[in-house]
């Protein structure tokens, strides 16, 4: 029962299909709906199978009757149904040949919807992405028609994990991310889901989120869609409210989540519980921006799945929460390490004195040795001492020779001088960079030119969306570094810069576990970072931590940012 709550194939619930604006022009997978046409207008039983559905009569179709025990194809063996639903079924088998656990939805060959599934199918098994459930085969054989694919029993449905709770903000984080992208691939390809629910999407042990029912679920349920990207990319969207907040984003209850209070509207999931990460909230909204939903922070809506994946691409990276660690607990002595409690005590042992013989010099002719060797010492001391003497009465008392001190010398430190940039490079721990083809305009002398940042909605202090941007200096060797001059583009509360000593162009660590040289806040066009205890360094760091809001221009929209014209540095050498 483990394997079938984290691996069945989840085509049975019916909730929630509403919201995701499925319609009725477009097939879920390029020529499903022209195949599916043109059996229809070949097969005289399928008509009127049409005509019945257009009348309101649905025919009534069953799935086929099949048991535990019955083989596929001589190789499948088919172990639990899962789903039984709309004369379709979905069981959990055994691939005989390779000894592994697979998926088989089963249907009658007859059945209005067999052409469709089997080529939904085919085109998703060519996909060959990782990131989807893979397609394993295919076939129509004695009246039935069965798609195979992986089964997944080491992975946990996006169910089971919203049902004990919202997500952290990183694993929200890598949910739209590895989702978006591996749907705007399928895209690319021709391909859509339509039926994107917390049970289509899994979580393996690793953390990698993987996607089943790639064009096959909706083909199973005759969903078809006038925009595919759009409803994808909304449903996307609903994942990440749905994990950002525990609940559905539209005012009915689905897949197990409460739905919005109903004539409030679609509210953004920072609004809807406390603590939510404002980046994710807004990239909700902008996915749901469809069908009337309003986006939030006057930010443009998402209306595929690579818009939504490129938007996730360019807020910064979420980083994953601190690992607790929880203290030891007190030692406990045991009884026996406690001593003699609980035993009886021990019997008092009488030792007896023991004697211990003389120091050899203490006795008689240990007295007598220690005489004559004492007389023997006299003497010789005696003897050595007149030799002494008689030296130095016979020579003559040396000449006092006058020494003079050398004059004292009123050492100044050296005042401190440009120091030579040699090269620079910027400094991106987060892996994204602001502007790197132009940081050599921050030291060619010419005020006109600039390098500068990317403009941000939040500010001025850019953590925690952005820990800080930076240029790293080379000055060619090491010097003593005291002091730097930075001119800057734009004035206004507040620029924070941070002098630190890297160890190369391109340092490992964080800021944090850099030696600090100089720190300064300014208001203006000009920052004179400055410390009185010069530090050696070669490479030098200058992290920017927070920047004035500044109107917009031909590079970038109004926002908080920053650029620096000139930068120079001064000390003295080594």
């Amino acid at each position: 029962m483990a394997e079938r709550s984290t691996a069945a194939v989840d085509v049975a619930d019916n909730s929630g299909d509403d919201p995701l604006t499925a319609k009725a022009e477009t097939a879920a997978t390029d020529g499903v709906a022209e195949e599916q046409k043109t059996a229809e207008s070949t097969a005289e039983a399928t008509e009127k199978k049409a005509v019945e559905r257009q009348s309101g009569e649905q025919p009534s179709i069953t799935a086929p009757e099949l048991h535990s025990g019955h083989k596929l194809a001589r190789r499948y063996r088919l172990e639990e149904c899962v789903t039984r639903l709309d004369g379709f079924s979905s069981w959990r088998a055994v691939d005989e040949k390779l000894r592994r656990a697979v998926g088989v939805h089963l249907l009658p060959a007859d059945h209005p919807r067999a052409r469709s599934v089997l080529a939904a199918a085919r085109s998703s098994a060519l996909l060959g992405d990782p990131r989807f459930v893979q397609v394993l085969d295919a076939v129509e054989e004695n009246d039935l028609v069965y798609v195979v694919h992986e089964w997944l029993p080491d992975s946990t449905e996006l169910t089971a994990l919203l049902a004990a709770g919202p997500l952290e903000a990183h694993d929200a984080y890598q949910l739209v991310s590895q989702v978006s992208q591996a749907m705007a691939a399928a895209h690319r390809e021709g391909l859509s889901h339509l039926r994107l629910t917390p049970s289509a999407v899994l979580r393996s042990s690793t953390g990698q989120y993987r996607i089943r029912g790639l064009a096959v679920n909706a083909a199973l349920r005759g969903i078809t869609a006038e925009r595919p990207q759009r409803s994808d990319t909304e449903a996307i969207g609903a994942l990440l409210y749905a994990a950002l907040t525990q609940r559905w984003p539209y005012d009915s209850d689905a897949y197990g989540l409460s739905g919005l209070p109903k004539g409030i509207g679609l509210l953004p999931p920072d609004q809807v519980r406390a603590g939510v990460h404002r980046g994710l909230s807004e990239i909700a909204m902008r996915a749901l921006a469809n069908d009337g939903a309003t986006a939030s922070r006057q930010e443009p809506p998402c209306t595929t799945p690579d818009e939504l994946a490129k938007a996730v691409a360019a807020m910064p990276r979420v980083k994953p929460p601190e690992p607790e660690f929880t203290a030891p607990p007190e030692y406990q002595r045991t009884t026996y390490q406690q001593g003699s409690y609980g035993r009886p005590q021990p019997r008092a042992v009488i030792t007896q004195p023991v004697i211990v013989p003389p120091h050899p010099m203490q006795s008689r002719t240990g007295r007598a040795l220690k005489w004559t060797i004492s007389a023997l010492l006299i003497a010789a001391l005696g003897v050595g001492s007149w030799q002494i003497a008689d030296q130095l009465i016979g020579k003559e008392p040396p000449v006092d020779t006058p020494t003079t001190a050398p004059p004292l010398v009123d050492e100044k430190p050296e005042p401190p001088k440009p120091l030579t940039i040699s090269s620079a490079e910027e400094y991106a721990p987060d892996d994204k960079p602001q502007n790197p083809e132009s940081v050599g305009d921050t030291y060619d002398n010419d005020s006109s030119s600039y390098w500068r940042t990317k403009s941000f909605v939040g500010g001025p202090v850019l953590a925690p969306y952005k820990q800080g941007v930076g240029i790293v200096y080379d000055l060619g060797s090491e010097q003593n570094v005291s002091s730097a001059s930075i001119a800057l583009r734009y004035g206004g509360p507040k620029t924070a810069i941070t002098l630190y000593a890297a160890d190369s162009l391109s340092p490992s660590g964080t800021p944090d576990s850099m030696k600090k040289i100089a720190t300064v806040e300014t208001s203006g066009s000009t920052a004179n970072p400055e410390t009185k205890t010069p530090v050696k360094a070669r490479y030098v760091l200058l992290w920017m931590t927070s920047v004035p809001y500044a109107t917009g221009d031909q590079y970038s929209r109004a926002g908080y940012k920053q650029a620096i014209t000139n930068v120079s540095f001064q000390g003295t050498p080594r």
